[in-house]
């Protein structure tokens, strides 16, 4: 909280760390417990520069679950046999989609189903009898991913740093950005068990890295010893096929706070916001973009916004960024090609502190609907329904949660449908709300929230640190 020249974003809150220099994240952690993680923000660096961030319970309190024998961080990632920088950048010359990764990995390992890796394969240990936590984490640049233990079910405790209710699953579902804490048992005969990750591709027709990354889920009991499981072939876990919107609804749709919770009933800025892909015309003919309320998001490059924000900097960005989609129609049936193409700019909507405020995330069928995992820097927020086809404000309040919403940063819109989500704004700043996959990010899918400070010195953004880097 008040500590928003830690976020990262670059020429959002910080202008990039030059080659060579150094910069000092300070930040306080105010009421999370579980797992949360690190990354790059700055083009496509958080390809490889990423880890996970582990916020244990007070000294004094125990999780709000059975003890685990062990913890094991399982971060997914995404793997290009080329350097990231350069796919990204010559797909930006071209304006085409970005050459598809290589592999996916698990604790930067693709392990032994590619064939390359097979000596460093992940093992995550354990015995007969034990009860561990796995922290699992998705690091990826650009795919949502589906992971399983093979005959071993997983119960979920946490996602994002927030306990939730207890529910057993076969298969966990986790957009970029996204974690999950599960709890697994060594209930099984001791051997060996892949672990597995693959793609949830949401997006009609649209390539993507249909390549399975693996760890081996490797039992250390005596008996395993003797009949030497280190030898044997793993058992692959049975993994939904890549486009099952049926499993991903049901596992989405199962969260729930661990306990009854304070969510905003009465709110001061009720938003829509429309999401999707577009086409624009370049020099060098269409190009791909992206946006919200038909707004392209672009980043500056001569100050963070953040800075202009408390400076009161102009011509860095502007505060009229739509509460409403510019023109109403339907999102989800078929779309006209002049809709297919936004308006680029630098836009944010400015949050008084202490506004209490909901948004409905739109998906749209413009190019192709997809299953986007939307990321609110600054905030957790209540997801308090989701669902398919265009929100309607009449009916589908029926289904609100306001009793024990998921608390989340990172909430995955169904593909062709929409998530409704509400939030106090009480921590002041310039605040990123993006799509975490990261080629949309790119091409603009994303807008800002400017949170003024409140009241005195514990309402009000902390002064920007001295170390803080120049543009």
């Amino acid at each position: 909280m008040r500590t928003g020249w830690a976020d990262g974003p670059e020429f959002v809150t910080q202008c990039p760390i030059r080659p060579g220099g150094s910069y000092t994240y300070r930040f306080t952690i105010q009421g999370q417990e579980g797992t949360l993680w690190w990354h790059a923000h700055s083009s496509w660096l958080r390809a490889t520069v990423y880890g996970a961030l582990i916020i244990r319970p007070q000294q004094g309190h125990s999780y709000p679950f059975i003890k685990p024998k062990r913890e094991t961080p399982i971060l997914l990632g995404e793997w290009w046999n080329a350097n990231p920088l350069d796919v990204v950048r010559e797909a930006t010359r071209i304006g085409k989609a970005p050459d598809l990764s290589d592999a996916y990995t698990i604790n930067g390992q693709p392990g032994d189903l590619y064939g390359c890796s097979s000596r460093d394969t992940v093992i995550i240990p354990i015995d007969s009898g034990e009860t561990n936590l796995l922290r699992v984490i998705n690091a990826a640049l650009n795919q949502a991913l589906f992971f399983a233990v093979a005959n071993h079910k997983l119960t979920v405790v946490g996602a994002d740093a927030s306990y939730t209710k207890p529910f057993t699953t076969t298969v966990l579902m986790l957009g970029p950005g996204q974690t999950t804490d599960v709890l697994i048992s060594g209930d099984q005969p001791p051997a060996r068990y892949y672990a597995a990750a693959r793609a949830y591709a949401s997006a009609y027709g649209v390539p993507f890295d249909n390549t399975t990354t693996s760890a081996i889920l490797e039992y250390k009991s005596a008996s395993c010893a003797v009949k030497n499981c280190a030898l044997s072939i793993p058992v692959m876990p049975a993994l939904p096929a890549f486009n099952d919107r049926a499993t991903v609804t049901r596992f989405s749709q199962s969260f729930r706070s661990l306990r009854k919770v304070e969510v905003p009933t009465v709110i001061d800025e009720n938003l829509f916001f429309t999401i999707g892909v577009g086409l624009k015309q370049g020099p060098n003919g269409t190009r791909f973009t992206a946006s919200m309320n038909n707004v392209s998001f672009v980043l500056p490059s001569k100050m963070s916004i953040l800075q202009a924000f408390e400076k009161s900097v102009p011509g860095v960005f502007t505060t009229d960024f739509p509460a409403n989609p510019p023109l109403k129609f339907d999102y989800t049936g078929d779309v006209s090609r002049p809709l297919w193409q936004p308006v680029p700019g630098t836009k944010g909507y400015k949050l008084k502190f202490g506004s209490r405020v909901q948004v409905v995330l739109q998906d749209t069928n413009i190019v192709s609907p997809e299953n986007h995992p939307i990321h609110l820097h600054g905030y957790d927020f209540y997801i308090i329904a989701e669902g398919f086809g265009n929100f309607n404000s009449k009916t589908d309040t029926a289904k609100f949660n306001l009793v024990d919403p998921p608390l989340r940063n990172t909430v995955a819109v169904p593909v062709n449908g929409w998530a409704v989500i509400r939030f106090v704004a009480d921590n002041p700043g310039a605040w990123l709300l993006h799509c975490h996959l990261d080629v949309h990010i790119g091409w603009g899918l994303a807008m800002l929230f400017l949170v003024d400070n409140g009241v005195g010195k514990f309402q009000s953004i902390e002064p920007p640190p001295a170390d803080l880097p120049l543009c």
